[in-house]
């Protein structure tokens, strides 16, 4: 294991200079498929050897869920194939002891010829089977995939937004999502083994029967084989480990001069050059690296084989003195060199499965980890329905601290809503306007305190109920890469089919003049990338955006932002639309750093740094005397001032913020 050793050392060396220069050293990934690279590194083969049967059970309960039919087929199958090549192999023995045998030619192919009809029967049998456990094989790898990724994403889509917001659990998922396909690895990696195992049975029974001695010459050509394939499977994975991530930072270098996002900076600041310099510098290190592992390749082949032409050796003078002693007939003697071969062959697939199944059962293992995790921190499914649009929703000494953070992003926050009130949130970036908001909806559960629904706690009653009956248009709006129509009906998906409702959406947030634009209308894909895609500007995904939330017709509406990238004729506009939902029994939440549009929010609450700090309409805050601390007051002067000039547009301004 020497040269294995090494090839874990080299995974140490120093840095290059361009990897230094540009990266700060390797470029180590944190993605949940670089997880588990190298574990193979530092465990031995046996030790992967003593884990195969948890991990073939693990791999067949997960197969006998999906399709019973394909895998009892596989099992049969694969059983077939052992007993017609040992079948095969008997049946060849007597076609040479035949065509070995004294008298005329014609004569001995005539007595072979049974034999040989046997061994095609075998051939063609074992053939056959071999398509069988193929096809069953390929039935069962994709029903697999599919069954491992929905029992993973039906729960994930469940978890609280703390949960998918932590880091923790984030990882644990993205190693879980290459779990999927981890599966449908573990089917084919034990297909593999049964392959393997079968074939060294078939070969080893075949081989009792000749003479009983040539058991343990299998023993002696297989094992330095199976040491030469362990040696030269392990070294080709350290290889890949090595220098993996010398290979990111070329790929990443690739993406960069390809890239259209970077493509201003390449050509005017001359990046282009420089990065092209960087790259064939990092491929030249990497050529010596693959000159180096193809050396040390070549010595353990030439070691391997020079091990194994010793060992096969040694079989063929047994071989031979059973031949003169008499112990075995010239025919039986060619049979066994068949049966060894069968053997090794055998040998190689199942150590190389065994390799692989172990590395993709690792994945497989953070998928279910991801699953039970996911389940465990589900959001809670029941509790008292919510029959109508609450008349009153009140914020009793809410707290929420993220998780993982020491300060408060709410702090004892008191508050009332009323149903069809336009409710403004303000406050600097980071005073908990948009935290506030998902608390409201259910997003988010209180630290401490509570939110109430008409004098009952959130935390009590249905949730899926309440998210039914709230809407969002979050500042960071999902911008779905979908069709129009698909943008705008996911915000209520079981009524994707009313044409009428869609229609009305579109005339709310003047969505006309977005389709004009569009080469295909409703059916346009707004994703640039694709064939058919196009690219929307970030004022007309606010209009989609509106449109989405009209279209879910919601009692509860959160506007995070909604106008930031519109004009402003547009923007006055959107927000008369917005305040007009009130009117028809709307409960309207908008956030927004325009503090001209909330003029006539029927409640307006000023938030800093996760507390209250005042509340109150637009004149009561807006007058000197007001009790609280001024803050409405100054931002919304502060605002003002940067649209006067030398004839102030807004009477009675001071031009100096007080």
């Amino acid at each position: 294991m020497k040269s294995f050793r090494r090839a874990r050392a080299a995974s140490h060396v120093p840095h290059s200079a361009t990897e230094q220069l540009l990266f700060g050293g390797r470029l180590r990934g944190d993605w949940g498929f670089t997880t588990h690279e190298g574990v193979v590194l530092n465990v031995t083969f046996f030790s992967v050897l003593r884990q195969l049967p948890r991990m073939v059970g693990q791999t067949s309960a997960m197969a006998w869920a999906v399709d019973r039919t394909a895998l009892i087929a596989v099992v049969i199958a694969q059983l077939g194939q052992g007993a017609a090549g040992a079948f095969g192999l008997l049946a060849a023995n007597q076609v040479l002891l035949g065509l070995f045998a004294g008298g005329p030619t014609g004569d001995k192919v005539r007595a072979a010829f049974p034999s040989l009809l046997w061994m095609a029967t075998a051939s063609a049998l074992a053939a056959v089977l071999q398509a069988v456990a193929q096809a069953a094989g390929g039935r069962l790898e994709p029903k697999v995939e599919r069954h491992a990724a929905v029992s993973m994403l039906a729960r994930i889509i469940r978890v609280e937004m703390e949960t998918i917001e932590d880091p923790g659990f984030h990882a644990l998922v993205d190693s879980g999502q290459h779990g999927t396909m981890a599966a449908r690895h573990l089917i084919t990696h034990t297909l593999g083994i049964g392959e393997g195992v079968m074939a060294l049975a078939a070969s080893g029974g075949v081989l009792a029967v000749l003479h009983p001695i040539l058991v343990p010459l299998l023993l002696a050509v297989v094992l330095p084989k199976a040491w030469g394939t362990i040696r030269a499977a392990r070294r080709d994975y350290a290889s890949v480990q090595v220098w993996i991530e010398h290979v990111r930072q070329q790929m990443t270098l690739r993406r960069l001069m390809v890239s259209q996002t970077a493509s201003p900076e390449m050509r005017v600041h001359a990046a282009g050059p420089f990065l092209l310099d960087q790259y064939k510098t990092m491929s030249m290190e990497g050529e010596e690296e693959q000159t180096r592992l193809a050396r040390e390749a070549a010595g353990t082949e030439l070691l391997t084989s020079a091990i194994s032409g010793l060992t096969s050796a040694v079989t063929y003078l047994v071989l031979a003195w059973l031949l003169t002693s008499g112990h075995m007939p010239l025919a039986s003697a060619a049979t066994a060199v068949l049966a060894i071969r069968n053997g090794t062959m055998g040998l190689r697939r199942l150590v190389t499965n065994v390799h692989q199944l172990y590395e993709q059962a690792l994945f497989y293992n953070d998928l279910v980890r991801a699953r039970d995790e996911a389940a465990r921190r589900a959001i809670p499914t029941g509790g008292i329905p919510v029959t109508a649009c609450p008349e009153l929703i009140e914020f009793d000494r809410v707290t929420f601290t993220y998780p993982g953070r020491e300060a408060p992003a709410l702090e004892d926050v008191s508050l009332t809503i009323r149903r069809g009130q336009v409710i403004a949130l303000v406050g600097e970036n980071g005073a908990g306007k948009t935290t506030l908001a998902k608390a409201l909806v259910g997003l988010y559960r209180p630290t401490k305190g509570r939110i109430l629904f008409d004098g009952i706690s959130t935390q009590e009653l249905d949730r899926d109920q309440l998210f039914d009956r709230c809407a969002l248009v979050l500042q960071d709006f999902m911008r779905w890469p979908f069709t129009l129509a698909a943008n705008v009906f996911i915000g209520r998906p079981t009524a994707r089919q009313d044409n009428a409702r869609r229609e009305g959406a579109a005339a709310y947030a003047d969505l006309g003049v977005v389709m004009e634009d569009l080469p295909r209308g409703w059916d346009t894909l707004i994703e640039r990338g694709y064939h058919g895609g196009v690219e929307i500007s970030g004022g007309q995904w606010q209009r989609v955006a509106l449109a989405r939330a009209f279209f879910r017709r919601a009692d509860l509406l959160i506007c995070d932002e909604p106008t930031s990238a519109l004009d402003p004729a547009a923007e006055v506009a959107a927000f008369d639309q917005i305040r007009n939902l009130a009117a028809e029994g709307q409960t309207i939440i908008l956030i927004t750093h325009r503090l001209n549009s909330v003029i006539d929010a029927d409640r307006i609450y000023v938030l800093d740094h996760g507390r209250l700090a005042e509340a109150g309409t637009f004149t009561s805050l807006m007058a000197k005397d007001n009790d609280g601390p001024g803050l409405f007051r100054r931002m919304f002067l502060l605002q003002a001032r940067q649209y006067q000039t030398d004839s102030p547009v807004v009477p009675g301004l001071p031009r100096q913020a007080p």
